[in-house]
């Protein structure tokens, strides 16, 4: 049997049967069903532990917009409207105030991995200037709330409140919006912007349940046990044996964090991340060009540029993320149709060997115990799972106090005791078992099937969708659901910076909503534009089914399964996204519109 742990392969052929024979010790036959909800009996994982809810009466009373979600999609969708003149803006959340994700996110050393002065939104408008190039998660957190502030979006909020339902009036051409908290007040227009990283989910690992210790989601970090603040000092883990399971972004963030204060600290790993560098610093604002208006804009334009593939005059970021760009973005069509395709892709195929050797090779030079370095090195193609930047992770595995518990040959850990989890018939005993196993991506809002949508005629959304796939048009809008905008990843342009996706996003949303305003209309595409959009996606569609099939089990490919069937997201890149939603906006956006033919509210 070929040794896991034996030299790189230089070969292609060999590297290639080494990734697929590492993708076989990692995939499971439950797929993504290994994975279980925070809710019900383990709905406490979910709970709020930073707000408590404060007491109020329902409302029936009627607003302009409501906004389903308050992290950074939300927040910008309720700015761009209020830019629009939209005066009666609610945004519904269920966090205790604006931040989404990075409300929940305050683990030990939380960090952005995009850089801050391109990642967080309207830096110009706000007159903000990021401290740090990558910045921690308050930071990130009072952005939000400094954007909330700006534009006003505090008056009218609603937080600690879930929305339970959205039902369209055809009479009154309205929403009615249900909530957790017995509202149910109406809206001309509906956004949602629920996102992709806010419903955490645990390991569907048998005798969880039964754990005598303490335990928590890194999503709903308990200080309160821990001790200590996101920048460490966690006193109350002294003498403490604590578990973590988990080996992402975020466990690449809160591992080094708990091997200095912990007594013993056991890492239980699946697939290792691969951990570029991170160098993170202070910055000032002569560093960025913040002395010039409209700094920030430039910057973010030029990032998406050279992440999405495309020229630039100069690389203003200049990071790990900028240097790997065609790594994760040249499997595009516009790529692909780019001289002869098998001469492009020996070339592809030879950058990412060379890049994934180079990570590997970060491995050997940090860790110093060849066994451990052995389980932390990565086999497979770079664009299979997201990258991860730490400068402090490897490190932390030559501490005496850290013990690396890889379960690629069990599958993952085999069982959890009243005492401790076992892998491969070891039991490990612990005090504290940390769960950085991330959310259930896109599978929140309106597309989990949790939040019921009723359009025209009583069709249920997703039951609509049931039968022939999500149909929209640009990913924002569909036919049968009047005046309702989705923001989010379905059937338009991603980005490693999905915030300035977002943002444009919410930009159309606006102008949509003031284009039905000035027109007396509602939101709504016919269906032969839904048709030509489904067309477009379908007709340049890359072939990554093949590539993802040879991937490690993750959320990338539905834990081993491939990607989903049917149109994905626009398939030449955000950059190529966006300015067709202007052009659109331009020359066409009255398709999308129809006459309202009841009295506003």
């Amino acid at each position: 049997m070929t040794n896991p742990h034996e030299s790189a392969p230089h070969d292609p052929a060999a590297l290639h049967k080494r990734y697929r024979l590492e993708r076989e010790r990692r995939v499971r036959p439950d797929g993504a069903a290994q994975y279980r909800d925070a809710d019900a009996e383990f709905g406490y994982y979910a709970a709020d532990p930073y707000t408590e809810p404060a007491e109020r009466a329902p409302l029936r009373d009627a607003v302009d917009v409501a906004v389903i979600g308050g992290g950074f999609g939300g927040i910008l969708a309720g700015a761009r409207l209020r830019q629009q003149g939209v005066e009666r803006v609610r945004i519904v959340e269920k966090g205790g105030d604006f931040g989404g994700t990075w409300y929940w996110n305050r683990y030990p050393g939380v960090h952005c991995d995009i850089e801050s002065h391109v990642y967080l939104p309207m830096l110009d408008e706000t007159g903000y200037v990021p401290e740090w190039k990558y910045a921690p998660g308050e930071e990130i957190r009072r952005h939000a709330m400094r954007i909330a502030r700006t534009f006003h979006l505090y008056e009218d909020a609603l937080f600690s409140t879930g929305v339970t339902a959205l039902t369209w009036d055809e009479a009154a051409e309205t929403w009615i919006v249900a909530t957790d908290r017995g509202d149910a007040f109406r809206a001309t227009y509906v956004v949602t912007a629920t996102g992709t990283l806010t419903d955490p989910k645990l390991p569907g690992i048998p005798g969880i349940e039964d754990f005598e210790g303490h335990t928590f989601h890194t999503s709903r970090w308990d200080y309160a046990y821990t001790g200590g603040t996101p920048r460490g000092g966690m006193t109350g883990l002294a003498d403490k044996r604590v578990g973590i399971v988990g080996t992402g972004a975020t466990g690449i963030q809160v591992i080094p964090m708990l091997a200095e204060d912990a007594a013993h600290l056991y890492v239980f790993q699946r697939t290792p991340s691969t951990v570029d560098v991170r160098a993170n610093r202070r910055t000032t604002a002569g560093d960025v060009g913040a002395d010039r208006e409209g700094w920030a804009r430039e910057r973010r334009e030029n990032y998406l540029r050279i992440v999405s593939g495309e020229s630039a005059d100069q690389d203003l970021v200049a990071d790990a993320w900028t240097a790997s760009a065609g790594l994760l973005e040249k499997l595009l069509p516009s790529f692909r149709r780019q001289g002869d395709r098998e001469a492009f892709e020996s070339a592809y195929e030879a950058a990412d060997a060379a890049k994934m050797n180079e990570l590997r090779s970060r491995v050997e030079d940090t860790v110093t115990d060849p066994e451990t370095a052995d389980k932390l090195k990565p086999w497979y193609r770079y664009a299979c799972k997201r990258p991860t930047f730490s400068d402090l992770y490897y490190p932390a595995f030559n501490r005496g106090n850290v013990t690396l518990v890889d379960t690629a040959d069990t599958h993952g850990i085999e069982r959890v005791t009243a005492h401790g989890v076992v892998v491969d018939g070891t039991e490990y005993a612990l005090d504290c078992l940390v769960f950085a196993t991330g959310f259930n991506v896109g599978t929140s809002g309106i597309h989990s099937g949790k939040l019921p949508v009723h359009g025209r005629g009583g069709a249920q959304l997703l039951h609509t969708w049931a039968r022939r796939g999500p149909r929209t048009l640009h990913g924002l809008t569909c036919n049968g659901f009047p005046n309702l905008m989705q923001m989010g990843p379905l059937q338009n342009a991603s980005s490693v910076n999905f915030t300035h996706v977002l943002d444009e996003q919410a930009i159309h949303a606006a102008a949509l909503v003031a284009a039905a305003e000035a027109e007396g209309a509602c939101v709504e595409p016919p269906r032969e534009a839904e048709d030509a959009w489904l067309a477009t996606l379908a007709a340049d569609a890359p072939d990554h089914e093949w590539f993802h099939a040879e991937c490690t089990p993750g959320y990338y490919n539905r834990e081993g399964r491939g990607r989903p069937n049917g149109p994905g997201g626009y398939p030449h890149g955000a950059v190529a996204f966006h300015r067709l939603l202007k052009e659109w906006r331009e020359t066409s956006m009255g398709e999308a519109l129809r006459p309202r033919t009841a009295p506003r509210v």
